[in-house]
C-alpha cells in the first residue's frame, strides 16, 4: 500500500452476473493463500476458551487439551485427536449448539464417523448430567440405530466426560498445533474441491 492506495488485485464485477473467468482466477488465487492460514485461525479461536471456566472444575481450553491428550495417549489417530481437541471450540459462538459449530469447522477434513461424533457429542455427553437438569439423559437413544452411535458414546465415555481433572497433566496446545495444521491442510469433502482434488 503506497500513499494510502490499495494495490491488491481484485475482481472487477459489481455483481456476480458480471464476473469473468479472470475475476474468478483472481479470487481463487487469493483463496488458496487465505486457506493456508486456516489452522492458525482455528487455533487462535480455540485460545478464546482459556480462562473460561463456566463453573466447571477446569477452564474450557484445559478441558479441550485434556480430552485430546487422553485420546492421543490412548493411541487414537491424528484426525481423531484433532476432533477431540476442537470438539468444544463452538462454546464461544454457539452457546446453544456448540457441537454444530465444531462439526461445521471440521466437516471438510474428517471422516463421516468423526464428523458425526463431534456433531452429536453434546447429546451423548448429556447421558452423564442431563438428569440433574431435568432433561432426559437417554436422549441419545434416538440415534441407537446409527452406525456411529458407539463411536460417539465411546468418545464421550473415555475422553470427554473424564476430562475435568485439575490434577491431570495434559500436553500443551503447542503439542497439537502440527496435528491441526496437517489435518486442515488436507480437505476431503467440500463443494469447492474439483473431483480431481478429492
Amino acid at each position: 500500500m503506497a500513499d494510502g492506495q490499495d494495490t491488491e488485485i481484485r475482481a472487477k464485477f459489481r455483481e456476480m452476473l458480471e464476473g469473468s473467468k479472470d475475476d474468478w482466477d483472481i479470487i481463487a488465487e487469493h483463496s488458496r493463500h487465505f486457506n493456508k492460514g486456516l489452522a492458525a485461525r482455528v487455533i487462535n479461536h480455540l485460545k478464546l476458551l482459556d480462562g473460561d471456566f463456566g463453573g466447571f472444575p477446569v477452564d474450557r481450553l484445559t478441558h479441550s487439551l485434556q480430552t485430546a491428550t487422553r485420546a492421543h495417549r490412548d493411541g487414537r489417530d491424528e484426525e481423531y485427536v484433532v476432533c477431540a481437541l476442537l470438539h468444544d471450540i463452538g462454546d464461544t459462538l454457539g452457546s446453544y449448539n456448540h457441537p454444530d459449530v465444531a462439526a461445521a469447522i471440521l466437516k471438510p477434513f474428517v471422516s463421516d464417523a468423526n464428523h458425526w461424533m463431534v456433531a452429536n457429542h453434546g447429546m451423548f455427553q448429556g447421558y452423564y448430567f442431563f438428569h440433574h437438569l431435568g432433561l432426559d439423559r437417554n436422549m441419545r437413544e434416538q440415534h441407537r440405530d446409527n452406525p456411529y452411535f458407539e463411536h460417539c458414546a465411546q468418545f464421550c465415555h473415555l475422553y470427554d466426560q473424564s476430562a475435568f481433572d485439575p490434577e491431570y497433566e495434559s500436553e500443551p496446545l503447542e503439542f497439537f498445533v502440527p496435528m491441526v495444521e496437517r489435518v486442515f491442510s488436507r480437505p476431503k469433502n467440500s463443494m469447492y474441491l474439483r473431483k480431481a482434488e478429492e
